[in-house]
């Protein structure tokens, strides 16, 4: 599975990004959707994730200011990031997991696209 993302950049402190990512290939289903995010000397840290149920799980740090929306029969996302924080800047991953076939389960990650917030 080949995830495409796109979006990101350079805002001010305050500021809105909207991310997209888009899922490509063979696959049977596609059971979770969604961002993590690395700042450098950090570790990789969930954003946020849809699940094909339809359930949202978000990082605490961005409850109440992200949002993120799958559509397309489940192998797009977005991700509409508001009141934007220095502490926000990152490289954002797309991931996705779910079933190549009946059997073998896999985990994809994007290539990643960077996001800076300036003060």
């Amino acid at each position: 599975v080949q995830l495409a993302e796109s979006g990101g950049g350079l805002v001010q402190a305050g500021g809105s990004l909207s991310l997209s990512c888009t899922a490509s290939g063979s696959y049977f289903s596609i059971n979770g959707m969604g961002w993590y995010r690395q700042a450098p000397g950090e570790q990789r840290e969930l954003v946020a994730l849809r699940t094909s149920g339809g359930s949202a799980e978000y990082g605490d740090s961005v409850k109440g200011r992200f949002t993120i929306s799958r559509v397309n029969a489940g192998n797009t996302v977005y991700l509409q990031m508001n009141s934007l924080k220095p502490e926000d800047t990152a490289v954002y991953y797309c991931n996705a997991r779910g079933y190549e076939d009946y059997r073998n389960a896999y985990e994809s990650w994007g290539q990643g696209t960077q996001v800076t917030v300036s003060s």
